[in-house]
Order: structure tokens, then C-alpha cells, then sequence
């Protein structure tokens, strides 16, 4: 499908998680971030028994504390020099992150424009980094081997006229996959028979070794 000019739905991938920002470091490290220290947040964040901030606390947490899948690493992030170490810490120092440019195209059909594979459209490593709901801004950030990285001209179907720039990957492996995973309830298939691509949302991004 991610073929110039293909016509594809854009699914929507607006960014709508509320406007936050990273922590600096310095106050990053000294803040908890553990479900053993919960009460201690709670505290912090004035989050009442039962309050939608408690219950975004635990589940933020509860992702980031879980055990990562076969041949996954895994790290959530509060801070850009976070980010950088752990994609430095997977894919080495010669590294370079790429984002979907804005929301244009969502939920609307889109032309492809010229599109380039990444790392030469080789089977490849990479970070990709989506952001979560918590208090300051928050990235999941995850390494899973063998995929493809590609990023894309998008196009407005009449004019031809260029709307937007997108990054997608296809996971190759989905045998390790929840079969609970959106991607299975949505196609209809088990882990392992299939390869699931998708589009960068807004404001997410993934890290590759630089072409």
C-alpha cells in the first residue's frame, strides 16, 4: 500500500494527549516513580482516593514496571536526555529521530507521495517512542528487532499538493504479541500470522541508526 500514488485512509493521528512538558533531569531524579512509592506520589500530585489522577498514576505506572516481551527492551522516559541515552544505549551513537510532521490527512483519504526506506529498507533495529497520559510529559519507549522504518510524502488527493510528511514501521515478528493487541482485534488475526504496519501518531516518534 505505501506506494507513490497509492490513495489510502489515514487513520487519526492527532495528538490528543494534553500540552506537557519534559522534566529537566535535575527534577526528574528526584522525583518517585514507582507503584511501591504510589502513596508518595499521590501526595505530589494531590491525587485523591479514587481520582481519575490516582487511576492515571497506577495504570502509567503499571506499564512501565511490566516485564518486557521476548527480545524487547524497554524504558519510559521524563526527560529528552533520558530519551537520547536509552536510543543511544540500544541502537549506539550514530543515531537520528524522525516524527510524523503534523495531524493533516486524519481520517481522510490520502495520496502517497515519494516515499524512502530507512536504512535502506533493510531489516533493522529501532526506538520508538509513544507518548503516555501522566502528569508531565511521559514516553513509553521500546526497542523491538526486526522491522522496517519508512517515511513518507502525503499527499492531498485533488491538488496533489504535499499536506504532510509521515513515518511508519511494520513489526515483521508478532508471535510474542498479546493476541489481545489492537492491531489483532482490528484485522482479525493471531500473533505470528501477520506483519503489522502503522503510521507515527502526532508528536510520537522512532529512533533509527542514521543513513
Amino acid at each position: 500500500m505505501l506506494k507513490g500514488g497509492n490513495v489510502m485512509v489515514m487513520p487519526d493521528i492527532k495528538d490528543r494527549m494534553p500540552k506537557r512538558s519534559f522534566l529537566p533531569q535535575a527534577i526528574l531524579s528526584k522525583l518517585p516513580f514507582s507503584t511501591l512509592r504510589l502513596s508518595e506520589l499521590k501526595g505530589i500530585f494531590h491525587a485523591r482516593e479514587n481520582s481519575s489522577m490516582e487511576r492515571m498514576l497506577v495504570k502509567a505506572l503499571a506499564e512501565c514496571e511490566r516485564a518486557p516481551s521476548l527480545g524487547e527492551s524497554k524504558q519510559c522516559v521524563g526527560s529528552v536526555e533520558d530519551m537520547i541515552d536509552f536510543a543511544v544505549s540500544v541502537l549506539g551513537h550514530n543515531v537520528v529521530v524522525r516524527s510524523t510532521k503534523n495531524a493533516n490527512g486524519s481520517k481522510q483519504n490520502v495520496m502517497i507521495g515519494s516515499v524512502k526506506e530507512i536504512n535502506g529498507g533493510e531489516v533493522t533495529n529501532s526506538v520508538s517512542c509513544h507518548q503516555r497520559m501522566y502528569p508531565y510529559l511521559l514516553y513509553y519507549c521500546h526497542s523491538i528487532p526486526k522491522v522496517r522504518v519508512y517515511q513518507a510524502d502525503i499527499l492531498d488527493v485533488e491538488s496533489k499538493a504535499k499536506i504532510n510528511h509521515g513515518v511508519a514501521i511494520c513489526h515483521l515478528n508478532t508471535a510474542e504479541w498479546s493476541p489481545k493487541h489492537e492491531a489483532f482485534l482490528a484485522l482479525g488475526f493471531s500473533p505470528g500470522q501477520i506483519e503489522v504496519c502503522h503510521w507515527f501518531y502526532e508528536n510520537d516518534m522512532v529512533w533509527t541508526t542514521a543513513d
